[in-house]
């Protein structure tokens, strides 16, 4: 069951800053140094200096945040809540097919759990790197920073949208033009409804499963009860008209002429193949299991690829469900990745000749500078895929959904004690 609570939130004082766009960012993880510099000319109080903290050469950034955050609150910067709030969202967008969409979710605490049926489920695994990183900022700084993005089934929703202000309490439009928009909403009565609402759901989380497995780890390791037994989630239903996910596609490097021609040997051996346009390569809306564009940078001819049959994947998967060995993720990896280029679980998690691009644009971008020869252009899983996978225990490969868009980091934190 999913213990849903509101929380006593540490936030940005909206008087003592010049804009809640100028302090809110992306997850951690999809910010790249570049970026990270860009958001702090904004604002030297924007949220990367203590969620993607960095320090003078022999100082410890985990400590260089914890102490930021002291200095920003003593500063009047961030302030507390007296009071418990569940924070509304809405996430006002343009969806892949160029229509207006809106999705809809709230921020809250919820009690960490394992991981198993009717309690949260994971669809992706997870690396110790990054779970080490989150720890340590943990550790120091005794707060979730960042919200877990998760969904649930039902329509909780139903119980915030009539005690929704006109005016939000704020108000962010990002990078990729999504507009945000949050409420406040401290009512007990929409707190014991959401509860209640919620009480039986199993969670399955889309986005933040290396903080959901840090927040595990810390809560044992604090003991007890007490606050630090919750974790900061943004719960959203998944019958929500608003939930997207995208494609995250594959780009290879380093590949030698031998490399090459496996590569080429494989596509024909697993994969019916059409010649495309350029602008026809991206495979999404098309049916049937398996299907890529594919193009490198040498031929820089556009393919379809669909896969010829199932019975190659189901004999080398044999122990695993039909809904994972229908992902068009796990069937490139086994496949090709795997069996014809021979990368190991170990390189692919270390992107070690692998690299990612979120559309289209971005990988030929990166097949035209030089930096990747090849592409595989995926299309994105469908909801219903990633909960079967889920359902029966399993994770994806890395990479696997994009959900869109992301949920800022910066609205609120969670204090942990």
């Amino acid at each position: 069951m999913a213990e849903v609570r509101p929380l006593k939130a540490l936030h940005y004082n909206l008087s003592a800053i010049s804009a809640l766009a100028d302090v809110t960012a992306p997850p951690y993880d999809v910010v790249d140094p570049r970026q990270r510099a860009e958001l702090l000319a904004r604002s030297p109080l924007n949220v990367v200096e203590i969620d993607l903290p960095q320090a003078p050469a022999g100082y410890d950034p985990y400590e260089h945040a914890a102490e930021t955050m002291d200095a920003w609150t003593l500063q009047g910067v961030l302030t507390a809540d007296r009071e418990p709030a569940i924070w509304a969202l809405t996430q006002a967008y343009q969806g892949p097919d160029g229509s207006p969409r809106t999705r809809r979710g709230f921020l809250a605490r919820v009690r960490v759990t394992e991981y198993g049926a009717g309690l949260v489920r994971p669809h992706e695994r997870t690396q110790p790197g990054p779970k080490e990183d989150r720890l340590r900022l943990t550790e120091a700084t005794r707060h979730n920073l960042s919200p877990i993005f998760a969904l649930h089934p039902g329509d909780a929703w139903r119980h915030l949208e009539p005690h929704l202000g006109a005016e939000p309490w704020g108000e962010v439009t990002d990078l990729d033009d999504t507009v945000h928009r949050i409420w406040r909403v401290a009512d007990p009565a929409v707190h014991e409804a959401l509860a209640a609402e919620l009480g039986d759901a199993e969670l399955l989380i889309a986005d933040g499963h290396h903080r959901y497995e840090t927040a595990r780890t810390y809560a044992d390791a604090i003991g007890g009860e007490g606050p630090h037994r919750y974790t900061l989630m943004c719960l959203v239903s998944l019958q929500d008209p608003g939930l997207t996910i995208f494609g995250t596609h594959r780009l290879l490097r380093d590949l030698d002429p031998g490399a090459q021609e496996r590569l080429a040997q494989g596509i024909r051996e697993h994969f019916e193949i059409e010649e495309v346009a350029e602008d026809d390569l991206d495979p999404a809306g098309s049916d049937g299991s398996g299907v890529f564009g594919y193009i490198d940078a040498r031929l820089r001819r556009g393919l379809r690829l669909r896969l010829k049959d199932t019975g190659a994947i189901d004999e080398a998967l044999g122990g695993r469900s039909e809904a994972y060995r229908r992902l068009d993720a796990v069937i490139l990896e086994e496949l090709i990745l795997k069996r014809t280029l021979g990368i190991s679980d170990e390189e692919i998690a270390a992107k070690r000749g692998l690299g990612y691009a979120k559309d289209v644009a971005e990988a030929l971008s990166l097949l035209d500078k030089g930096a990747y020869q090849a592409a595989f252009l995926l299309r994105p899983t469908p909801v219903e895929q990633v909960r079967g996978v889920a359902a029966h225990g399993e994770t994806m490969p890395p990479k696997s959904t994009y959900f869109f868009p992301k949920v800022l980091t910066g609205v609120v934190f969670n204090p942990l004690s």
